[in-house]
């Protein structure tokens, strides 16, 4: 099955709108009511909602993940990015998404800049 996204909140949401135009499912915390919640919630959240999330916050979110695997739970998927520019982001995703589906990134780990 196609990824489904949830951007964390402080991805860029001219983001979301490109990849939208592109036909990606894809929700942000601000639509979901979400911003302002701890990265734990928004893991919970995407978890539940079968999403991966997209994050610009890369020392939360792998401790977030090691603590995931160490306990024996699976979420969704972390993609991990420094902050680019969107055109950016939108080319090194697109690769992403082309090549790995929801199934892939269930209790995995990405970092974008592998996607160049």
């Amino acid at each position: 099955m196609r990824l489904k996204l949830y951007l964390d909140e402080d991805v860029p949401l001219a983001f979301a709108q490109a990849l939208l135009n592109r036909g990606v499912d894809v929700v942000t915390t601000q639509q979901t009511g979400n911003d302002g919640q701890s990265d734990t919630k928004q893991l919970v959240f995407a978890t539940t909602e079968g999403k991966t999330i997209f994050t610009h916050n890369k020392k939360d979110f792998i401790l977030l993940h090691n603590e995931y695997l160490r306990s024996g739970k699976e979420h969704a998927g972390i993609i991990i990015s420094d902050q680019l520019p969107v055109g950016v982001l939108l080319r090194r995703f697109m690769k992403l998404l082309f090549l790995l589906n929801d199934g892939d990134m269930k209790a995995r780990i990405e970092f974008l800049s592998n996607w160049k």
